[in-house]
């Protein structure tokens, strides 16, 4: 089992799984967030290949509109 971190809530996961395949799961809408791993700002054209695992930290920042 891999224990992780999203938005300070600890999850686990059953190993490692792509960045595109959490999110997906976490059901946000894709267009409109952005995601820091460890620290490190992830690129929409990087989600496909970043691998998540065991001990990894993401802050998932969701965009919201208004004025």
């Amino acid at each position: 089992m891999a224990q992780i971190a999203v938005n300070g809530e600890e999850r686990e996961l059953t190993g490692t799984i792509r960045l595109s395949e959490l999110l997906d799961s976490l059901a946000l809408p894709l267009r409109l967030i952005a995601v820091e791993v460890n620290g490190n700002v992830i690129k929409r054209t990087e989600w496909e290949t970043t691998e998540i695992g065991d001990g990894d930290r993401l802050e998932v920042v969701h965009f919201v509109g208004g004025g």
